[in-house]
């Protein structure tokens, strides 16, 4: 094990009490949530203070973040690529399925596939990277109408409503309501004969627009076993891509 600087850790606990208080909070609420005696967080920060990652409030007397941690949070924003990140994640999700996964973000024109990893078994067709898929008859479609706001859907899903094999509205807000309900939007055959598709958001940090992380099966793969299996690991992996680009809520 490499060794490191015992306080500056012990620092980054009182960082991540402010941080998961989700407010100002006082000495002792700090102290608690930390592990640590209020004498000692006491001194953490003041020294956190001096450089500007905590600040204290005239008036309340109670702590929060500083000035230089907001900065520090911007910053990390402005540089992070989420497609990047996001796509550290894809091949372990493949190799625990032994399916193909695909990667999708929100276009002008609808979702864009933007990664895709090959699988174990062998699909009739793969959807290239760059194609831009159905709002209606696929999963990651399925995933952004229902996580995006209408504003944004509207426009493409008036022009798609009616096209042969997509559902009317009311089986859309049925199918909706399953994403809400479930986290995962299934699908099969609407995109390539043959092919099941898996789908969950991935939210980023702020008010950035939601990804789209999909796993594709043969058809003849997809037991009701199997899809259970494939939608608990989809879950889980989204919601480690959603707390690696900041946002641990999700």
């Amino acid at each position: 094990m490499r060794q490191g600087i015992q306080s500056v850790e012990l620092a980054m606990t009182v960082l991540q009490a402010l941080e998961e208080g989700l407010g100002p909070m006082t000495l002792s609420q700090i102290a608690a949530a930390s592990g640590m005696q209020p004498s000692k967080t006491h001194r953490y920060l003041v020294s956190l203070g001096r450089v500007g990652l905590v600040a204290q409030s005239s008036r309340s007397g109670r702590y929060d973040l500083g000035p230089a941690m907001r900065r520090l949070g911007i910053e990390a924003l402005r540089r992070m690529d989420e497609v990047a990140l996001v796509s550290e994640h894809l091949p372990a999700l493949r190799d625990r399925t032994g399916h193909a996964v695909n990667l999708a973000v929100w276009g002008d024109h609808g979702p864009v596939v933007v990664r895709w990893e090959y699988g174990s078994y062998a699909l009739p067709i793969t959807v290239r990277v760059g194609a831009t898929m159905s709002l209606l008859t696929s999963s990651i479609g399925l995933v952004y109408l229902a996580h995006l706001p209408k504003t944004l859907t509207g426009p493409l899903l008036r022009g798609q409503l009616g096209t042969p094999g997509a559902p009317d509205r009311d089986e859309l807000d049925g199918l909706i309501a399953d994403v809400h309900r479930t986290g995962v939007a299934v699908t099969s055959g609407g995109v390539v004969p043959g092919v099941v598709s898996v789908a969950a958001p991935v939210f980023p940090a702020a008010d950035s627009l939601p990804l789209a992380v999909a796993v594709v099966l043969p058809a003849r793969q997809a037991t009701d076993t199997v899809l259970a299996s494939v939608a608990s690991e989809l879950l889980r992996s989204a919601q480690a891509m959603s707390k690696e680009l900041g946002n641990p809520e999700r």
